[in-house]
Formats: C-alpha cells, structure tokens, sequence
C-alpha cells in the first residue's frame, strides 16, 4: 500500500527517522487533496461500516471517521497500528475506530458496506478476489493501485492491458478509474505512478460457477491473440478437456461414446459457437459466457471436480 511510517515516540523515545518497512509496500499518501477525493468517492453514509486496508499513519483513517459510523482498519504492523490508536486516543473517533493486526489476505473480513485501501501492491490481485468472495456483497470499494494494474481492471476488448484479469474482475464487479496519483503524493515517492478505481459488486451475482469460468479463460488468455481453436488445439489442453470429460461421466453414471474422439468434440464445439476464429483479445464476457455454457452442455469441464 503506498504507505510510510512517520518519526514516532516509541517507549518514550522519539525515533530519529522514518520507520519505513519496504517490504510491507509502505508509502504514506500526504496529499490532503488526494485523501479527500478518495473519501468523497467512496460516498459513505453516517449509518456505514468502512473497512480500510492498509491504513498506515491514518491520514485516510481520520477522514472516514468523520463520516462514518463505524471503521475497522486491517494494519500488518504492529507499529504503525499502535501510531493509529494513539492519533485517534481522546477524541470522539476513538469509539468509532477498530484495529485488526494482521496480514490482510489470512485475517476472517467482518461484515462491512464500504471499502478503502491504500493497497500494498504485491497483494493486489488476491486482495481484489478476496474481496469480490466476500459474502454478504458490499456497496463499493475505493481502491488505490499501481497505474498499470488499475489500467488491467478496467481494460475492455482490444484495449492492449485487456486480459484475463480483465475478464474475471468484470465478470464480478463493475470497475470505473476514478483518479491518477503520482509519485509525489507519497512519502517517500514509490517508484510506479498509481489510479484509483471504484468497485461496485454486480448484484446479484453472476449465476456462473468461477472456477469453470476461470479455467476456460485461462486457455483462451494463454494466447489471447491466437484464434480459439489455435488454443483449443494445444495437446495439454485436449488431454485435459479429455481427462476432465471422462471424470464427469464416471461420476455422473454416463458412458463414454466408444468413438469418443475429444480434438473432434472440441472443435464441433467451437464451430457451433461461431468463435473458432475469435481472438481472445477482442472478446467480450457475453462470448466467453456463451461458449463455457455450450463446452458445460457438451459434459466438457475446465476443473477436476
């Protein structure tokens, strides 16, 4: 998370420096305009329950108890929870703050409305699914990311960052880029720019089974500028088809065609479609559902399950 640790007393002594842990991601975001704009973004109502990863010194943090009613910060180090508490100890916010030390992506989430991060950019993309998994769904979630990574999130058809990641977070959520950050809204600059983006999660969701949806994206993105039979014609991927294909028979008590031949099934498949000759790359979430429907109706699955 862009984030940094500020000089602090620590046992009574004041430290000489910045308390920074590179490795955490830490960068503090000291620009009150940009703190400001990520708070308004997120729209929280008096009546809300924010949860904000990665708070840092809570420059953030102090903004959305103003707001809201209840916050609940999720901090990896120990230090810099205990530089937060103290910020917000005497005042009115105190009862409203909650502090889980932790490592963001191993803690059990509480229920919340709203999500703010200043995100720790190694964890980007398992924070995103992890919060997309959250049950029950959230209102919106204001995110802070590397700019190449935002770009990914929001990428349409033929954009040249469109990608599975594309493809998965759209499937599940609606993704808008709401601001850039440079380098010089952080103490100490980090070496990538940074965007933030506005998640709204799609309600209800998406009646797809994820994990089949995901494995078909990972054969179609493997080469997503190779047409779909070129990607379909892989050996791995035929014999996994095949394997999965006769997992799915055995366990629902059906035969096995003698003349089974899976390279003919799959392209039949393909064929019917109407997207052999479709790129990955210029696809659409409407395609790819259209073509896991027909692959499942065949007994075709992408997971050995």
């Amino acid at each position: 998370m862009p984030r940094e640790k500020t000089p602090t007393s620590i046992g009574g002594t004041k430290s000489a420096g910045p308390l920074f842990d590179k490795t955490l991601g830490q960068h503090i975001l000291k620009n009150p305009l940009v703190v400001n704009g990520i708070v308004d973004k997120a729209a929280l109502k008096s009546t809300d329950t924010v949860l904000e990863i990665g708070p840092g010194t809570g420059n953030v943090t102090v903004k959305i108890l103003e707001k809201a009613k209840k916050t609940i910060v999720v901090e990896m180090d120990p230090r810099l929870a205990a530089e937060l508490t103290k910020r917000v100890r005497g005042t009115p916010e105190q009862r409203k703050l909650e502090v889980i030390v932790g490592d963001f992506l191993k803690v059990d989430l509480p229920y919340f409305d709203v999500c703010i991060s200043n995100t720790p950019y190694q964890i980007s993309s398992p924070l995103v699914f992890k919060l997309l998994r959250h049950r029950p769904l959230w209102r919106c979630a204001v995110l802070m990311f590397q700019r190449e990574f935002a770009l990914r999130l929001v990428a349409k058809p033929g954009d040249a960052l469109y990608c599975r990641l594309s493809a998965n977070v759209q499937l599940l959520a609606k993704v808008d880029h709401i601001m850039k950050v440079g380098k010089n809204n952080f103490r100490p600059p980090p070496q990538v720019e940074s965007s933030v983006v506005r998640m709204e999660p799609r309600y209800p969701p998406p009646p797809v089974d994820f994990d089949e949806w995901d494995g078909l994206l990972r054969i179609l993105f493997g080469r997503k500028n190779k047409t779909v039979s070129a990607n379909f014609k892989v050996t791995s991927v035929l014999d996994m088809l095949e394997h999965n294909y006769k997992t799915y028979c055995s366990l629902t008590a059906q035969d096995v065609p003698m003349d089974f031949d899976v390279k003919k099934a799959v392209m039949d498949v393909l064929e019917a479609s109407g997207m052999a000759e479709s790129r990955a790359a210029k696809m659409d979430n409407d395609d790819f559902l259209k073509l896991l429907s027909m692959f499942i109706d065949a007994g075709f699955r992408f997971t050995a399950k």
